[in-house]
């Protein structure tokens, strides 16, 4: 295998100079508006005879050129004019294909294009079965992804005509395993793919391409047409666009325009661009592919003559030289230091560098704004970018601008896909609480009724839903609601009626996909079903509606050629690579003097100010996309474009955007994530021009400015609100007292502001779950089974297995939970033998203390052999430390023994002897473990006579201070002790630690 790439084809020689004709070709340099330009020399050479225009062709690279020049055309013309027709060569990345003109009558026939959604689904076909022979089977959403990237290696080759035979000779020797077998399986379906083809009578695109330039070139060197033919900025270097050229430039009335060819360029670095037998070429290189192109088409650089015409957009010409001395290959950039500072200069060009995206959006938001006030001026945004588009976009329609990214968005990413991703995702997962609210709240959903009222059941099974996830299915959530948490009883029952509305619209999906081998037409049938029914047609409306409509009808038309084994898991990724693959582009009639290009749409496009923006490494330019299917040395062994080339094609558009006579570049210093890495194509400038300067305006400083505050940040103080005497609650549980001598502001928001912290949606199993569910089981097993030991368990594994409890959540809890209430059986039947006695369990009691009425629920209380009480608190995790409860942040169990002692508890008396945690937490021996805070030796340990007494006065003090008396009740007294369920109501961050 060649370990370089193969130089570009020698040009043809020359023929003696009374046979040779001289092509007519010309270049449009950077530093020229080439629309404006274009359109000027057409008018001057063609311009006297209306019917010479009208007979005239001009070629461009795609429609949106073609709209450019159009215009530009009704800029110059000083009268009326018939203009001559304007014909796309298709351009496979905006998908779009060749001109009517290029499609002759005459001649044989060329058979028709497969379509691209048809041919996708078929590799796919065959990508899963050459995988399933190799025994690495892919799904549906995997096997779709590889059969595009295959379809792009097809039209590589179609387009620089390379016969897929090729593959076969390779020298594979070299390759890792991975490349290997991928090339192997690469071979097999390009044999088989052509007799796919064969049986439809289709065949590729690319092939249909190369077969009407072809059939033109040949007609027109036959027959050159009556009137001019003009190929103008096309730069695809493909062999049949560079014949159709070449012809084109040796018709008796034909010329081919180029777009910022480098006249001035040294021949020893245009020589070290294009490559030799011993150097590679430099494909990253802004002029690699004219240098191909023209040695395609048999043409010297020096036979290209400058387009002499120009307009009123253009710049100074010294622009174009500058830009050519920084874009030079690497081993020449040494001529910057001999170079004079005019010569380094780039006049009218300006750059600003900015913190953070928003902040640069917001800048050339202000910048396109300034030229608006300008009368006549206009202004246009080109970015690869497209968040920064939108927030440009939207930033603009504060001053009524409609400027839209005319790049468009991927349909993915519109309301109806949005939609149909998070329908196919809830199904997929089993109407998941997560994916199911997702689906519920959706703008275009409404269940047929009004949306107000659909939005409030919505919001109840929200509320319903928090917690650990319930079994899957539909089913799963009205056990749930049913049968769910005892904590949240009436928000599950409120939550009902709306559920059932919910779940009879849905039921028709979710029995839709309980085949267990369904068909992908299936599929997505269904899912076409499921969005009418829960938006009915507001999801077909609009053009995103129609163009989700007519992918979905052309998906179901096809998928019968597609995989046979679909996955429905892989379904909503499988959706999401389609519905991307579709952009969406917004529709003409914005703002007449500002516009938002991507490259694609930038092409040939020019105006007064020029802003380039996201210029940081891996933006612009873009990091390569991987191929799957051929390794780079392959690639370079075909002579098939390397990943690289799309560098070089990035650093052409910059320079060719940099032709307009103000230009404004821009970059972040920082992503959403991390710092960003100014563009290779920014440091060269940098680097070669010394350092651009900020514009006359400081849009930066503008920026801050709009959306800032002239006033200095106020420090937020620590909360300690005072409510009055009165308002203060009487009442209080032993299970908030340690909330309150913690942190009081908790107690506040919780006890007299109301506020709960709600549990996440799908959340894990917590504590306070893990708390109801034993202390559930626990409280049955003493009532209805009489502390059996061998009943426990099975109440465990009875609330464990109710239709409501996710399978997952059951799988990981049942084993720990059991073998933890086997040894609370165990450690209750042993306190049997000794004399002790389960006197209650679950039962709640209250006492008045210091003033306040002192409610509590006894985990369980056991009486005695010497007739005392024995105080039990069951924790689900590890027990309170003894520094907890030394320092009255745990007074729970004492405050049950308080209880207890005054009567608190229908038919419990006596005093308290024994204070015991029971952990179910695991132990070294294994789960569940008991500790007593009265028991041991250290400063910590509390004597069991004096336990009660002392809890009783720390409660009093508490109670003294915040329930009885004025005391603020200030956030984070002892954070060491306190939860983090308020922290942002007292927005802990804003004062914690900068108190000076």
């Amino acid at each position: 295998m060649s370990a370089r790439r193969k130089p570009l084809p020698k040009q043809n020689p020359p023929l003696p100079v009374d046979e040779a004709p001289r092509p007519r070709i010309f270049t449009i340099p950077p530093h020229r508006a080439f629309a404006d330009a274009l359109a000027t020399g057409v008018l001057k050479q063609f311009g006297d005879d209306r019917m010479a225009m009208a007979r005239g062709t001009i070629l461009v690279p795609n429609n949106r050129s073609g709209q450019s020049i159009s215009e530009a055309f009704v800029r110059q013309a000083e009268h009326g004019l018939l203009l001559p027709r304007l014909v796309a060569i298709g351009d496979p990345e905006l998908d779009e294909r060749t001109g009517a003109l290029l499609d002759p009558l005459d001649g044989p026939a060329i058979p028709p294009a497969i379509d691209p959604l048809r041919r996708q689904f078929m590799l796919a076909r065959l990508v899963q079965q050459e995988r399933a022979l190799a025994r690495e089977p892919v799904d549906v959403a995997e096997a779709m992804r590889l059969a595009n990237a295959l379809g792009n290696v097809l039209d590589q080759l179609h387009i620089e005509q390379i016969a897929p035979a090729r593959l076969t000779e390779i020298d594979t020797g070299a390759l890792s395993r991975h490349w290997q077998k991928a090339l192997e399986q690469l071979s097999v379906i390009l044999v088989r793919w052509p007799e796919e083809l064969a049986r439809i009578g289709r065949i590729d695109l690319a092939d249909r391409r190369n077969r009407q330039l072809e059939a033109v070139a040949a007609r027109w060197k036959q027959s050159p047409p009556q009137g001019f033919v003009i190929a103008a900025g096309i730069s695809t270097t493909a062999p049949a666009i560079a014949d159709l050229m070449k012809a084109i430039a040796y018709l008796p009335s034909g010329q081919v325009v180029l777009a910022g060819l480098d006249r001035q360029m040294p021949v020893e670095e245009w020589d070290a661009i294009a490559g030799s037998e011993e150097i590679a070429p430099i494909e990253s290189h802004p002029q690699f592919h004219l240098v191909q192109l023209l040695a395609r088409m048999g043409i010297a650089r020096g036979e290209v003559d400058e387009w002499r015409w120009g307009s009123e957009m253009d710049a100074r010409a010294a622009r174009s030289v500058a830009l050519s001395c920084a874009m030079a290959p690497a081993k020449f950039t040494q001529k910057w230091e001999t170079m004079a500072a005019p010569a380094r200069a780039l006049g009218g060009v300006h750059v600003l560098e900015l913190a953070t995206p928003a902040e640069e959006a917001q800048a050339i938001a202000i910048a396109l704004r300034e030229a608006v006030e300008t009368p006549g001026k206009t202004a246009a945004l080109i970015t690869p970018d497209r968040d920064l588009a939108q927030r440009v976009s939207a930033l603009l329609e504060r001053w009524d601008i409609a400027a839209d990214d005319s790049a468009g968005r991927p349909l993915s990413a519109t309301p109806p896909g949005t939609l149909l991703l998070a329908l196919a995702t809830a199904v997929v997962e089993g109407f998941a609480p997560a994916a199911l609210l997702t689906l519920l709240k959706h703008p275009l959903v409404n269940g047929g009724g009004e949306r107000l009222d659909w939005l409030d059941g919505v919001r109840a099974l929200d509320l319903a839903l928090r917690g650990p996830r319930p079994a899957a299915g539909l089913a799963g959530v009205t056990a749930f609601l049913a049968e769910g948490d005892d904590r949240t009883r009436g928000i599950r029952e409120a939550a009902q009626p709306g559920w059932a509305k919910v779940e009879e619209l849905l039921h028709h999906v979710e029995s839709g996909f309980s085949d267990r081998n369904p068909t992908l037409a299936h599929c997505i049938a269904v899912l076409r079903e499921g969005l009418g029914v829960l938006a009915g047609e507001a999801i077909w409306s609009g053009r995103e509606g129609r163009m989700l409509a007519d992918l979905i009808a052309d998906v179901e038309a096809h998928a019968e050629a597609g995989p046979e084994d679909v996955s429905a898991k892989a379904l909503p990724q499988m959706l999401r690579h389609l519905l991307d693959c579709v952009p969406v582009r917004p529709a003409q009639g914005g703002h007449p003097r500002v516009s938002i290009w991507g490259l694609l749409e930038a092409k040939l496009q020019t105006a007064q100010l020029m802003v380039m923006a996201g210029l940081n490494e891996g933006i612009w330019p873009a990091l390569p996309s991987p191929d799957p299917w051929l390794a780079p040395a392959i690639r370079k062994s075909l002579g098939l474009p390397s990943l690289e080339r799309r560098i070089g094609l990035s650093a052409h558009d910059l320079a060719g955007a940099m032709g307009a006579p103000e230009v404004l570049m821009t970059r972040a210093r920082r992503d959403a994530k991390s710092p960003a890495i100014a563009s290779r194509f920014w440091l060269r400038i940098d680097a070669m021009t010394g350092g651009l300067t900020p514009p006359a305006t400081r849009y930066d400083g503008l920026a801050r400015a709009l959306d800032g505050s002239s006033m200095p940040p106020q420090r937020s103080p620590q909360p300690a609100p005072a409510p009055p005497l009165a308002d203060r609650p009487r009442i209080i549980s032993v299970t908030e007292v340690d909330g309150l001598n913690a942190d009081p502001f908790s107690f506040y928001a919780r006890k007299m502001l109301r506020l709960s912290a709600l549990d996440g949606v799908d959340a894990d199993p917590g504590a306070a779950w893990r708390g109801t569910l034993v202390h559930g089981a626990l409280e049955r097993w003493a009532k209805e089974d009489g502390y059996l030991p061998a009943a426990l368990p099975a109440q465990i594994t009875k609330i464990l297995t109710t239709p409501g409890v996710h399978p997952l959540i059951r799988a990981l809890w049942q084993p720990r939970l059991t073998e933890a209430a086997l040894w609370i059986a165990q450690a209750v039947e042993e306190d049997r033998l000794e004399g002790r006695v389960p006197l209650l369990s679950e039962e709640k009691g209250s006492t008045e203390i210091a003033g306040v009425t002192l409610n509590g629920r006894a985990d369980r209380i056991d009486r005695m052999e010497a007739n005392g009480l024995a105080v039990i608190d069951y924790k689900t995790g590890a027990p309170p430390s003894d520094a907890q409860v030394k320092g009255g942040y745990a007074l729970q169990l004492g405050l049950i023994g308080l209880i207890a002692e005054k009567g608190g508890f229908p038919g419990v008396k006596g005093e308290a002897v024994a204070f015991e945690y029971w952990s179910l937490a695991r132990s070294k021996t294994g789960f569940g473990f008991r500790r007593s805070p009265t028991k041991g030796k250290g400063q910590n340990k509390s004597d069991p006579e004096t336990f009660v007494a002392q809890t009783a006065a720390r409660f009093g003090e508490a109670a003294g201070k915040w329930l009885t008396g004025d005391a603020p009740f200030t956030a984070k007294l002892h954070p060491e002790f306190a939860y983090s369920e308020y922290d942002h109501l007292m927005r802990l961050e804003e004062w914690q630690g900068r108190d000076g």
